[in-house]
């Protein structure tokens, strides 16, 4: 893959997660992770289970596949990513994602042909294809083995956040789920109770989701802070005060929702 693709690529994500370091409160922050939301548990449990959305990522270029998995995970998608199409292929004998994203160039295999061996297993998760080959010929090819986008390199990483989101929406993955009385948006990081909804920022929303999983019982600090930011993420001592009571602010704001309170010494708690 010629180096102005990948260095296209990487300006792309490497200004984005630049913007997305400015913190509005505290320090460096880093947002880990955007769960989709199932419910849980028994009749009549109001927890729920944090499920996130899961890509595999087929780019054969080390590079290449870093910064896309990387910038996916901080998106809140859970990513694994594969150099060769065999590798991928003997993956999901064991687990199947919501989406894949599969480079056509290939060093053992062309791109297609695994999209289509995925297709004869019965698998269909959405497809999207990125490659060099732009030409009418090459994404009908795409589309005639199964793919469901197409996407041409050199990309804006934010045009590939939109066509991976519009695929999702269209392949019905469950986004949203009532917990605690509360009902959360996974996909519009948003929280509705009492007819009211609110937005909520990715940190606040996985915050939120974390304490509804486990309503009336207290969540550790350190628990909060591993839902809320990534691995390796400069955390200060008062950032996640500072974001709890930004979103205490916000929840308490909706009618009929349970308060988020501090249990001293241990965390916090959503009753």
């Amino acid at each position: 893959m010629p180096a102005v693709w990948l260095a296209d690529a990487r300006g792309a994500c490497t200004q984005r997660r630049e913007r997305r370091l400015r913190p509005t409160v505290g320090p460096c922050l880093c947002p880990r992770a955007r769960p989709a939301l199932v419910p849980g548990g028994a009749a009549g449990d109001t927890t729920c289970t944090m499920m996130e959305p899961r890509i595999f990522v087929l780019e054969d270029d080390p590079q290449m596949r870093s910064l896309l998995v990387r910038g996916l995970r901080e998106e809140g998608y859970e990513v694994q990513g594969y150099a060769t199409g065999s590798e991928l292929l003997r993956k999901i004998a064991e687990t199947v994602p919501e989406l894949f994203v599969i480079d056509i160039g290939l060093p053992d295999t062309d791109g297609r042909d695994v999209c289509q061996a995925i297709r004869a297993r019965g698998i269909t998760a959405p497809v999207l294809f990125l490659t060099a080959r732009d030409t009418l010929s090459d994404r009908l090819s795409g589309f005639n083995v199964g793919g469901d986008d197409y996407l041409s390199k050199p990309f804006a990483f934010a045009e590939l956040l939109a066509r991976l989101e519009a695929l999702i929406r269209r392949s019905g993955v469950e986004r949203s789920v009532e917990a605690a009385g509360l009902v959360l948006d996974a996909a519009k990081h948003a929280v509705t109770c009492g007819g009211r909804t609110v937005p909520l920022t990715p940190t606040e929303f996985r915050l939120l989701a974390k304490l509804a999983s486990s309503p009336g019982e207290a969540i550790r600090r350190k628990t909060l802070i591993e839902t809320g930011w990534s691995h390796g993420a400069i955390v200060y001592d008062n950032s996640l005060d500072a974001y709890i009571a930004r979103l205490r602010r916000k929840v308490c704001s909706l009618p009929g929702a349970p308060q988020i309170v501090t249990v001293r010494g241990v965390g916090y708690s959503l009753r």
